[in-house]
């Protein structure tokens, strides 16, 4: 079995994992790997032909390729090495990474810090539990993408779009662009799933039919989809007597999606059952230390832009690690107080400026965005639990919550 040591092992070349390895290299560290299953770096944005990427970022308005493409030239002008094709299966403790290829085999990697770059994963037909028959048709609108705009295949020419996700909207709006009759997009919730852009181009702009407060609630056809039934769901989220049937050959899933952390069960980190990633601090470091992750992997993100900030976040802290310089003497835990779902990072363990991300629980109006020792104090319009609300904490806020336990983030009306 081939045995490798490296400073910093990043596993996953997407947006995040991409950043990670060029942030750390700009910080010094000469021995760094970069590990990707795919047979090309970038991860998802390689299917993502559609514009969007690079506004916060770049100040451009680039497609995912294109997004892509510009750390993928960074990493051709480093001396970062990049393994393809090549499986993590195994990280134990004391941070060896065991890899799988089809040239070499086994490759142990003895890594002094690790950066976790995975991104998630779609949920399924099945983790929704819709009933009906199990023909052919059904797919994630993810892997709808890819077989439209990667392999050049198209699923169908009648379609459903079950979830209001971006992907589910961005997915309605490209199979509509390629001559199919998308019918409708069902959300199960009273409120659109996804980017309030997205609802704008994808959906009204060619006039597809968005139904809130709507799920399928069974699936006909022997062979292939022929048609599903549609139901208005009540306030308490189960479904009335009020239904409909619509005819189709294709139904789409775009009902959220899952950071992929199998790896991180395995080590294991402490996970956050909300978030479905790890706890993290603001360092982005997990419960184990040296281990760093970074984007979809640690709770999923509304842009791109964000998750290639987090992993120059990883990186830099990574390389500080492997360095003996990290910081990490405050540790004051960020709790989610009123209207909120989740904040993160979880934990403050540095004095250098942190940007907190929080999802509300619902949509809300004229609303005010506090913390406990009225250290957060932001006026907002409208919050959306589809639109992550950002709170900076610049180094004097910072110096307000040390010596203290816990900052609870609140979202309340604005008397």
């Amino acid at each position: 079995m081939k045995k490798i040591t490296t400073d910093i092992i990043v596993i996953g070349a997407g947006p995040g994992g991409m950043a990670a390895a060029l942030k750390a290299s700009e910080m010094g560290v000469k021995n760094i790997l970069l590990v990707d299953r795919l047979p090309e770096p970038g991860g998802i944005l390689q299917q993502c032909i559609h514009n969007g990427f690079g506004l916060h970022k770049f100040q451009k308005d680039l497609t995912g390729p294109e997004y892509a493409d510009i750390y993928i030239k960074r990493l051709k002008n480093s001396d970062i090495e990049v393994l393809l094709q090549t499986m993590a299966v195994e990280i134990s403790k004391g941070s060896k990474v065991m890899l799988s290829n089809s040239t070499e085999g086994l490759i142990e990697v003895d890594a002094k810090a690790i950066v976790l770059a995975m991104g998630c994963r779609e949920r399924t037909r099945q983790q929704v539990s819709i009933p009906g028959t199990r023909p052919s048709g059904i797919f994630t609108a993810g892997v709808a993408q890819r077989f439209v705009n990667i392999e050049g295949y198209m699923p169908g020419k009648e379609v459903v779009v079950v979830g209001s996700g971006d992907i589910g909207m961005i997915m309605a709006r490209r199979m509509t662009l390629e001559g199919a009759k998308v019918h409708a997009v069902t959300e199960l919730l009273p409120y659109p799933g996804g980017l309030t852009r997205n609802v704008v181009q994808c959906l009204n702009d060619l006039n597809i039919p968005l139904h809130l407060s709507h799920n399928v609630v069974d699936i006909y056809g022997k062979d292939r989809v022929s048609g599903v039934k549609i139901a208005k769901i009540d306030k308490g989220g189960k479904p009335t007597d009020e239904t409909f049937e619509i005819s189709c050959d294709t139904l789409l899933f775009s009902v959220g999606l899952i950071p992929e952390n199998e790896l991180s069960r395995m080590m294991p980190l402490d996970i956050n059952p909300v978030t479905g990633g790890p706890f993290i601090d603001d360092a982005y470091q997990t419960s184990m230390p040296g281990t760093f992750i970074c984007g979809n992997a640690a709770f999923v993100n509304d842009l791109a832009d964000y998750v290639s900030c987090e992993g120059e976040i990883a990186g830099v802290s990574a390389a500080n690690y492997v360095n003996d310089s990290l910081e990490g003497k405050m540790k004051v835990s960020v709790v989610a107080g009123d209207n909120i779902r989740f904040v993160v990072p979880n934990f403050i363990a540095r004095t250098e400026p942190v940007t907190l991300y929080a999802r509300v629980t619902q949509p809300m109006l004229d609303v005010r965005v506090t913390s406990s020792g009225d250290i957060v104090n932001m006026k907002k319009q409208i919050v959306k639990p589809s639109e992550m609300i950002e709170i900076h904490l610049d180094s004097e806020k910072l110096k307000k919550i040390k010596g203290t336990r816990e900052l609870m983030i609140d979202v309340r009306p604005d008397k």
